[in-house]
């Protein structure tokens, strides 16, 4: 990918603003709409929030491990298997809000300190073969950003149409 210091560090600010987007999306969300889903198969805002906070658990630990281990491996996992096998809606969502800051705090600063050969570091996916540590700050930058959208798109869809899909 190649990023430029400046290109590289709108990327990571992208990526500190994250949970104030998925807060602000979750905080517009009506109580009585947080575990509607607006089609089966698809996930409820309290859903979203929880996929969210153990996508940015592995998160942390991927780039720590693409950028300090030789020639790491990064697994991949069933994200519809975990919300389905860890029950996310019996999960509180204020845990895992508040997992989602601040795993993202403490990575911001290492992200921010980290030296610029670090992002040249490259690692192997399970699932998508070669992982460079720029391809997981284009990727997280933009990742909770993205969940805050399917909220906000469940929030219209559920006023469209409230209780039409469970």
């Amino acid at each position: 990918m190649a990023l430029s210091r400046f290109e590289r560090e709108a990327l990571i600010q992208r990526y500190a603003d994250g949970p104030a987007r998925l807060k602000a999306a979750l905080i517009r969300v009506p109580a009585e709409a947080l575990q509607w889903r607006p089609k089966p198969g698809e996930w409820s805002a309290h859903e979203v929030v929880v996929h969210c906070a153990d996508s940015e658990t592995n998160a942390a630990a991927r780039i720590r491990y693409v950028t300090a281990e030789p020639d790491p491996v990064v697994l991949a996992y069933d994200e519809a298997e975990w919300a389905r096998r860890f029950d996310y809606h019996r999960h509180p969502l204020e845990p895992a809000l508040a997992a989602v800051e601040a795993v993202r705090a403490n990575t911001v600063v290492l992200l921010r300190r980290l030296p610029d050969e670090a992002w040249d570091c490259v690692g192997r996916h399970t699932g998508s073969g070669r992982y460079a540590a720029e391809d997981w700050l284009a990727i997280y930058a933009e990742h909770l950003e993205v969940h805050a959208g399917q909220i906000d798109a469940n929030i219209a869809a559920w006023r469209a149409g409230p209780g039409k899909a469970t």
